[in-house]
């Protein structure tokens, strides 16, 4: 069959889709560089540089590999009920909570559907709208990064169906109060409110569940886990909604592997948290050191990041590059919100102390 025909029978709204813009691996970027990827500082990913567990480790090399895993994850979310204190009946896992955001559009939006996101934040909310078909609303936070409740009431109409938050807000790093929360679940729209980098703010939501059913609260493994590369998430709603969720996503989406390694994380929860604990004093540590540079402004953060707000547009891109030509990879953004910004996630001391020194560098 000619190309152009089987062109012809992709749907419209896909056939040259705005993609995601994900990091590259360290080989790629070791390349780029002209370095070896021992060589490589990667802070771009928001990665946990201390890893997983030992305990993962040893669960991945007692897993049977040749049996399907449980479809209704009872292990696993018994497991994270342990954890986090929520009903098993109010957990569901997903093949990272980026599955989880993408079931949800599945669940709710039809094409021509809206959605309402604030702006800056994780572009993965934008890119499963347009693949959904879905229109995207962005409200725009205000000169804090806060969002601007009044506004996105105002976008509200017939069509609207899920509002997303990210809290931390990646990647300005700052927290949405209980009180907006509850101003956005009034509205009787589903509200997402993404807690990925829960375990370095030790701020929720969740607390509201039990007395919204249009809210869902998201959280991942990748972060104060260190299982990115397993990739594993869940979110906690309401019994509902969980059930609609189990009915409509792959029955075997969380595989056998990362089920495993999420089980020991969770049994070894003291060990991944007190490495959570040295990112967040590195943090601040990092912030300190960054505010004492001319010509760049760190936002305060609740994540294992930090937005850095250079002094004109072509600082932040003269220092993205600057930073890439000495093998330090932090993450630029194309938002016209974020285009004199960049943000460095919180390595080791060793990469915080290289990624501090060639700043410094770059900035005299």
């Amino acid at each position: 069959m000619p190309e152009d025909r089987v062109e012809k029978l992709i749907r419209p709204h896909l056939a040259s889709i705005q993609t995601y813009q994900p990091v590259d691996p360290p080989e790629v970027l070791a390349e780029q560089a002209g370095i070896s990827a021992e060589s490589v500082v990667k802070l771009n990913g928001n990665e946990n540089p201390y890893g997983p567990s030992p305990k993962a480790a040893e669960a991945l090399s007692r897993t049977p590999m040749h049996i399907y895993p449980d479809p209704f994850q009872r292990k696993l979310r018994a497991s994270l009920s342990e954890y986090t204190g929520f009903p098993t009946e109010n957990i569901i896992a997903g093949a990272g909570s980026d599955e989880l955001i993408d079931l949800l559009f599945r669940l709710f939006i039809e094409p021509g559907d809206a959605i309402l996101d604030c702006e800056p934040t994780f572009a993965m909310y934008a890119f499963c709208a347009r693949i959904a078909g879905g229109e995207l609303r962005l409200i725009q936070r205000d000169e804090l990064f806060q969002i601007d409740v009044q506004a996105v009431r105002e976008a509200i109409d017939d069509k609207t169906k899920i509002i997303f938050v990210s809290s931390p807000n990646n990647p300005t790093g700052n927290m949405a109060s209980e009180d907006q929360v509850r101003a956005l679940l009034d509205t009787g729209l589903i509200v997402v409110i993404d807690e990925a980098y829960y375990e370095f703010s030790k701020e929720t939501v969740g607390n509201l569940i039990g007395e919204y059913d249009n809210l869902v609260v998201l959280r991942t493994m990748s972060k104060w886990a260190g299982l990115a590369g397993l990739r594993i998430g869940y979110g906690i709603m309401g019994s509902g909604l969980i059930n609609h969720i189990i009915d409509i996503k792959q029955p075997y989406n969380v595989n056998a592997a990362a089920e495993a390694a999420a089980i020991a994380s969770l049994e070894d929860s003291e060990y991944l948290l007190g490495n959570v604990q040295k990112i967040v004093d590195d943090r601040e540590s990092l912030f300190q050191n960054l505010a004492g540079i001319d010509g760049i402004k760190p936002w305060p953060s609740q994540g294992n990041y930090i937005l850095c707000q250079m002094d004109r547009t072509e600082d932040a891109q003269s220092m993205v590059d600057g930073l890439a030509s000495r093998g330090v990879f932090v993450r630029k953004f194309g938002s016209d919100r974020l285009r004199d910004c960049f943000r460095v996630a919180i390595g080791t001391p060793d990469e915080n102390a290289a990624f501090l020194n060639a700043v410094t560098e770059i900035a005299q």
